[in-house]
């Protein structure tokens, strides 16, 4: 019988005590009525949006449906592939305890970890891509986001977490190269830490935007840097382990930063906090180094664990807000551009875009980096893996949930005044009206420019990219249950500040990870940069990734159509392809493990990413519609410069032969990455069906067993951080 075929009872055990018990747990009738009434709530929401047929519902239906599902897929479908699939075994030490350096290896109580992970991977994308694809209608959003990070995010999340935590904390792509193969995995590597370098720069360049001209956001934000050193210092050195305490003392300074940046900005300091984009830029990377370097309990863990005070906070706050004001449902269940394709928003059709759209809250690849990076490389005990992987990804797809219905409230009229292209609206609130109009909504001069008025800016036409909308529907909600209309201007510039805080611990953390996977390739050449302990590699590597997507981020800081502007639109999709990079990774390591019977746990959502990206590079690649297709988009260009006509967005002949130069850099990169990803499966099935046809287990790549020695006390108040027996 072939080794991947094989019961899992008749493969070779491993080495060391045997793992933790999985047999199924007994419920309780007590038991069994709480989750009945939890589905029950779930249910009743989906029912709701089911049966709607034209009339405005209320956001509390989405909620309901929302919470109703997670609940009850923590507690069933996570609980099953740990069980059944994975296996944990708390016994076995985990690298955190194996090689504890103090730097990038250390024991991590779990609810830090909990926090650093979820402030990690919630970046722009849980934000931004719902609002964005609120023009396709509320529901499809709604169905993607749910099904999309129970099936598949929270599962790739969990997996990849798992499989680099037995793996001494490998990155995604090194993974890739040990299980795949050479071929493979010099694809998947330089796919990659590419289409990362990319990911890194949009999110950055976000937060310039966010943070430029706000004295506000600015010191509030980097207030949390001091704040979260102090943390770091208590925790460890003056007050080791006591979480609990440390958090009260780190969430009041939180909030006393909040509150000063308010006063920060109507004082004579507030010049002093008002940063150009330029200036934004230089501290960013300077930031993203010294985070990268430092130890990570210094730094790095207890200011994305106090920024999730903060998000979750704010999106808790959000949720009883629309609890309590119950605003409905402006926009359409399924609007008519989901199936015409001509959204003034962004083009393309419902399948593939939404959900290239909306890739972090439902799947996400960049998580896999993460999970493959920092968070693998600090977790006390394998069984933790369930809470941080599925559960921090949960709580990032609720956040896209209310980031959707942020949207989804607003009067349709403004939402496409705010993100229709400048080129159609145009410059006044009458030009901006009238194309309103064309689009089939209505809204009056006077009604956007009170609306501009009410949030103390000077326009809110054509402030696209996502960001502001949210920020109005966030101030809506929170103003109709605090202070009423006329605190709406300070919800709306606390939401703008939230945002930027919200991604820039993306950036930190994403910068650490693209120094392991740089490290990580670059030592398969030379073997001591590879040791993640040589400071002379850390650095090197450290300041090669900051000053990749530095570059990126300064160029676009400075033009609009150059730098990570020119690379943004392919965002979406390089980010669903690492998906199909980390599942496929995880599915190759199932099949050759012996549980080819459980490969669909990663296999299907596989299958399913594979089609949306392949089927969106391909129109992106080959689509006639200049809107759609960046060949069409070059040709366009290319014959309006020979006409000496000058298009939208350029302002100028030199700005359309820049726009052309993008689109041809853009389609070519995204037909490389394709062929990359085609490498990279294709190896995998080749290893896949040699591990199914051999009569021998495939040897594992599995850090050998060790016992671990740190106690954990799961039901004690403060569990032991970092302690050895």
């Amino acid at each position: 019988m072939p080794a991947s075929a094989m019961p899992e009872s008749a493969l070779p055990a491993p080495k060391g005590p045997p793992s933790t018990p999985s047999g199924p747990s007994r419920m309780t009738p007590r038991s069994i009525l709480l989750w009945a009434a939890v589905a029950l709530v779930g249910a009743v929401g989906w029912g709701v949006l089911a049966l709607a047929r034209g009339e405005e519902i209320s956001a509390v239906w989405l909620v309901m449906a929302a919470l109703g599902s997670y609940a009850i897929a923590y507690r069933f479908y996570s609980r099953f592939i740990v069980r059944r699939v994975l296996k944990p075994d708390d016994r076995r030490a985990t690298p955190a305890e194996r090689l504890d350096d103090g730097v990038d290896f250390q024991p991590t109580d779990r609810r830090v970890l909990l926090g650093h992970h979820f402030a990690a991977i919630a970046g722009a994308g849980p934000l931004v891509g719902p609002v964005l694809a609120a023009q396709m209608g509320y529901l499809p959003g709604t169905l993607w986001i749910v099904a999309g990070v129970i099936f598949a995010g929270a599962v790739q999340d969990m997996v990849v977490l798992f499989l680099s935590m037995r793996r001494d904390g490998k990155s995604l792509g090194q993974m890739a190269r040990d299980e795949i193969g050479r071929a493979g995995g010099a694809a998947a590597l330089i796919a990659v830490f590419a289409i990362m370098i990319i990911l890194l720069g949009v999110l950055a360049l976000v937060v310039v935007n966010a943070l430029a001209h706000s004295p506000w956001g600015t010191f509030s934000v980097a207030m949390t840097i001091p704040i979260a050193l102090f943390m770091g210092f208590w925790m460890h050195v003056i007050r080791p382990g006591r979480v609990v305490e440390t958090s009260l003392i780190g969430v009041a300074l939180l909030l006393l930063a909040i509150v000063g940046g308010s006063w920060i900005q109507n004082s004579s300091l507030a010049d002093t906090f008002t940063l150009s984009p330029t200036t934004l830029v230089f501290c960013l990377v300077g930031y993203g180094f010294v985070a990268s370097v430092l130890p990570v309990w210094m730094l790095l863990a207890p200011r994305d664990y106090l920024s999730t005070f903060m998000k979750i906070g704010t999106i808790a706050l959000l949720a009883v807000g629309v609890v309590v004001a119950a605003p409905v449902m402006r926009a359409d269940a399924v609007s008519d551009f989901a199936s015409s394709g001509t959204g003034p928003v962004f083009a393309g059709s419902l399948f593939p875009f939404l959900f290239i759209t909306i890739a972090c809250g439902a799947l996400s690849g960049f998580h896999a980096l993460v999970a493959s990076g920092t968070t693998p490389k600090l977790i006390q005990k394998e069984s933790q893996v369930r809470m941080i992987g599925y559960g921090a990804m949960l709580m990032e797809s609720f956040v896209a949930i209310m980031a959707l219905i942020a949207a989804a409230t607003l009067e349709p009229g403004l939402y496409y005044a705010m993100n229709a292209p400048a080129g159609l609206l145009g410059t006044t609130a009458e030009s901006a009206s009238h194309a309103v109009a064309g689009l089939g909504f209505t809204i009056t001069p006077d009604q956007l420019t009170q609306a501009a008025k009410a949030v103390e800016e000077q326009t809110l036409i054509a402030r696209s990219g996502g960001a502001p909308t949210l920020a109005v529907g966030m101030s809506e909600i929170f103003s109709g249950i605090f202070g009423g209309a006329a605190l709406k201007a300070f919800w709306y510039h606390f939401a703008i500040m939230f945002e930027a805080l919200f991604i820039l611990t993306t950036v930190d953390a994403g910068t650490r990870v693209g120094r392991f996977m740089l490290q990580d390739m670059l030592g398969n050449v030379w073997k001591p940069i590879g040791r993640v302990n040589w400071k002379p590699g850390i650095w090197l590597c450290s300041g090669l990734v900051v000053a990749a997507w530095g570059y990126f981020l300064h160029s676009g800081a400075t033009d609009p159509l150059g730098g990570i502007n020119q690379l943004f639109p392919l965002f979406g999709i390089a980010n669903q392809l690492l998906a199909a990079i980390a599942l496929t990774v995880c599915t190759t390591v199932l099949i050759k493990s012996g549980r080819l019977r459980w490969a669909w746990v990663t296999g299907v959502p596989l299958a399913w990413v594979v089609a949306i990206t392949f089927t969106a590079g391909w129109q992106k690649i080959f689509s006639d519609d200049p809107r759609v297709g960046f060949f069409a988009q070059r040709a366009k260009y290319s014959d309006g410069i020979d006409a000496g006509q000058v298009l939208p967005p350029a302002k100028t002949l030199d700005d359309m032969h820049t726009v052309v130069t993008n689109s041809t850099v853009d389609g070519v990169l995204i037909a490389v990455f394709l062929l990359l990803v085609v490498v990279v499966i294709a190896n995998a099935a080749v290893v896949c069906v040699r591990a199914v046809r051999s009569p021998v287990p495939f040897p594992t790549t599995e850090s050998p067993y060790v016992e671990s020695r740190i106690d954990v006390r799961e039901d004690a108040a403060e569990p032991l951080v970092g302690a050895r027996s």
